[in-house]
């Protein structure tokens, strides 16, 4: 294989990293300078006032469950292109071997199980 197949990947890459380059630059040069304080830095998290370490206050926050919808979610966008063509890989029509299909199937599925019972038992569903 010549470099050449690779260069619009190089360009994708060199473009991409200019462009978050200069906006961080373009941002640090424009942005206004402004003196920390105790109320600046202070988490805030839905308009409620924490009281203490915000890590301790909320044993189970919004954001847990707010990851484990994306998890699944992005379960669902893995499975449904395998899913939609399952009969005709288990035909075999496609070049994909049904039974390796399958396997990586059932551990993918495994997998998002075990992730949801261990945020069960940890109590990330209960919503308090």
């Amino acid at each position: 294989m010549e470099i050449f197949e690779y260069s619009f990947l190089f360009a994708f890459l060199f473009l991409g990293a200019f462009i978050a380059a200069s906006a961080i630059i373009v941002g640090k040069l424009l942005g206004f300078n402004t003196k920390s304080s105790k109320n600046k830095m202070a988490p805030y998290e839905c308009g409620i006032e924490t009281i203490g370490s915000a890590r301790i206050q909320f044993k189970v926050a919004y954001y847990l469950f707010a990851l484990l919808f994306l998890v699944f979610d992005i379960e669902v966008l893995f499975l449904f292109p395998i899913l939609s063509q399952f009969r005709s890989i288990a035909g075999g029509e496609t070049s994909l071997v049904p039974y390796i299909v399958l396997i990586e199937l059932s551990f993918f599925i495994f997998l998002i199980g075990f992730i949801l019972a261990y945020a069960w038992k940890k109590g990330v569903l209960k919503w308090e």
